[in-house]
């Protein structure tokens, strides 16, 4: 976990840390817990990051959370967010992006596959 940032409020079952992946981005969506859900169309090397529950629920597309980057309206996840900054770069609709972090199941949204926390983002 990156030093500083706050513990999920999702329920996940770690997986790989650290990972490095890249593609474009699909969507950029804004979450009641401060989070952006961006939807990532992962490049050809990448795809078998994607499950079943990411086809049905995803649009085929690996979730990436970035954490803690909007005001929190979620009142379980205020304490999560409290006295952290998030310093990632928000992408846009049809970036290419890469991005590095743990790739983990949510346990809490029928175990499809994501990056969360997003550690590093690059926009090439």
């Amino acid at each position: 976990m990156v030093a500083g940032a706050p513990r999920s409020t999702s329920s996940v079952a770690k997986r790989k840390s650290g990972l490095e992946n890249t593609g474009i981005v699909d969507d950029v969506l804004q979450e009641d817990d401060g989070d952006y859900h961006v939807r990532l169309a992962l490049d050809s090397q990448y795809s078998n990051l994607t499950n079943s529950a990411n086809d049905q629920y995803q649009y085929y597309d690996l979730v990436v959370e970035i954490i803690c980057a909007l005001p929190v309206t979620q009142p379980n996840a205020v304490s999560a967010c409290q006295n952290y900054t998030n310093n990632i770069t928000i992408p846009s609709i049809n970036d290419h992006i890469t991005i590095t972090g743990p790739y983990v199941l949510d346990t809490s949204h029928n175990n499809w596959g994501e990056i969360h926390p997003v550690y590093t983002l690059t926009i090439p």
